[in-house]
């Protein structure tokens, strides 16, 4: 039987007591009424029937019913023939007529750098494999793009698009990177998990905190910044649909300043550093469902832009729904940051499934004080949690570089009701600032199990707990 709220707060008492939070403004109103929702439904009570009518307003785009087949334009799925030139010249085509299906069939299709257009579906077939090269050179010359929130003129993505509307990359075929510690990845580390040194990150860093305009920020064959798999750029209208994706060089699926963008049914596999399965960045009317996801970072992580390159763009993630996803291996299950200086709000995460000893966090909010930007308006219903290694909800305002900047982070409006977690070491890890504590977030009738560790709550304001079960016994 559920007991309510007994042991959550116990254990919250004690970490308070323990580390003598004195002058911490934390609540416990158990029954209370929620705070309001800012700007997020008419009707505040209920956030989820704002994201009933924002799913129905996330459409994916259509397309003419004409095919182009690639072999009509020189494309060979032998494994070995260059298909680089006939592939984008089977795009062209098809945009050009006015938009259609260009289709790859079963086959192994060596490629470089694929460049969509608009009004486009580009449809890997069952059976079908697109085999990436891995030489850095071949995604030359250079493009613009983002590393790691700041924008830059770096290597094409693997598949990119630039200011494009009605774009797709569907079918049940794959997308492999074949990334691998021999490549794409010893930029970051090497087999044995050391890190790998790189000055152009802190390079490109300073020139967007100077101000240099990004196509000025020349990056590329001596650079090594990795490059994106899948790209849309400053596009409407996107769907990534069925598609599988392997062994990426960096994050995996990244749509930037985006509007109105279906990712559904892909299954994404990639254990490589910074293998972030899908972060949409400055995006709007996002809809991620029935998706798979066993990476080497974050699962999901929603971005908005780096330091001051983000506050310069200004755009934040807003109006984004995560549902009936299966997150395996990762660091966070859902993500906001840590590249979220543009903001993020209305995020909704429902009906999924986070389950490994390899998965640390289920719910993962990370800023610090040189990001700054806010955090609003996050809901999570209906989540079935296996095991996680860390905790179940966990935000950090002092994640990587600490508390050293002028830019303060707030987080506010977090709601989260009927999760279930059976191997959960630690419940809650909420961690705010004396000047902006975390504030407003609600835990209702949900049941964590095999807990081991009490909850830190560090300046956060109006907790609310009601029907919560632990089975934390320290």
């Amino acid at each position: 039987m559920a007991i309510k709220n007994t042991r959550l707060e116990k254990a919250f008492q004690n970490t308070i007591d323990r580390r003598s939070f004195i002058g911490h403004a934390l609540s416990f109103a158990v029954g209370s009424a929620l705070f309001p929702l800012a700007a997020c439904s008419s009707d505040a009570s209920d956030p989820w029937r704002y994201a009933a009518d924002l799913r129905q307003r996330i459409k994916p785009p259509e397309f003419p019913d004409r095919d182009f087949p690639v072999g009509d334009f020189g494309a060979v799925g032998d494994g070995e023939t260059d298909c680089t030139d006939s592939l984008n010249e089977a795009i062209r085509a098809c945009s050009e007529a006015g938009g259609g299906r260009v289709v790859v069939p079963e086959g192994v299709y060596r490629t470089g750098p694929i460049h969509l257009l608009s009004n486009v579906n580009f449809h890997v077939s069952d059976g079908a494999t697109l085999s990436f090269y891995t030489d850095p050179a071949r995604y030359l010359p250079v493009v613009f793009t983002r590393f790691e929130g700041t924008e830059l003129m770096n290597f094409s993505p693997l598949v990119y698009a630039y200011e494009q509307e009605n774009i797709a990359v569907t079918g049940g075929g794959t997308l492999d990177g074949n990334a691998s510690y021999d490549n794409w990845w010893i930029w970051k580390k090497n087999r044995g998990g050391e890190k790998v040194p790189n000055p152009s990150k802190d390079r490109l860093t300073a020139l967007g905190d100077a101000g240099v305009p990004p196509a000025r920020r020349l990056f590329g064959a001596e650079g090594q910044l990795r490059p994106s798999f899948l790209q849309p750029y400053r596009c409407k209208n996107v769907l990534i649909e069925g598609i599988k994706v392997r062994r990426a060089p960096f994050w995996q699926v990244h749509p930037v300043l985006c509007t109105n963008v279906t990712v559904r049914g892909i299954d994404v596999q990639s254990p490589g550093p910074n293998n972030d399965g899908c972060n949409p960045e400055c995006c709007r009317s996002v809809l991620i469902e029935d998706c798979r996801f066993d990476t080497g970072d974050d699962c999901i992580a929603i971005k908005s832009g780096r330091n001051a390159d983000g506050r310069r763009v200004g755009v934040p993630s807003e109006d984004i729904i995560v549902r009936n996803c299966e997150m395996k291996a990762g660091h966070g299950g859902v993500v906001i940051g840590s590249e979220m200086s543009g903001g993020a709000r209305n995020v909704f995460v429902e009906d999924c499934r986070m389950s490994s000893p390899d998965l640390w966090y289920m719910l993962r909010i990370k800023t610090n004080s040189l990001r700054g930007g806010f955090v609003e308006n996050v809901h999570v219903r209906n989540v079935k949690i296996g095991t996680v290694g860390k905790a179940a909800i966990r935000v950090n305002f002092y994640y990587s570089d600490g508390d050293v900047g002028d830019h303060v982070p707030t987080v506010s409006n977090i709601s989260v009701r009927d999760v279930t977690g059976q191997e959960v070491r630690q419940v809650l890890a909420l961690q705010g600032y004396e000047r902006s504590p975390v504030r407003d977030v609600q835990i209702t009738d949900c049941r964590f199990e095999g807990v081991q560790k009490a909850d830190l709550v560090e300046h956060v304001e109006n907790l609310v707990l009601e029907n919560v079960y632990t089975d934390f016994e320290g």
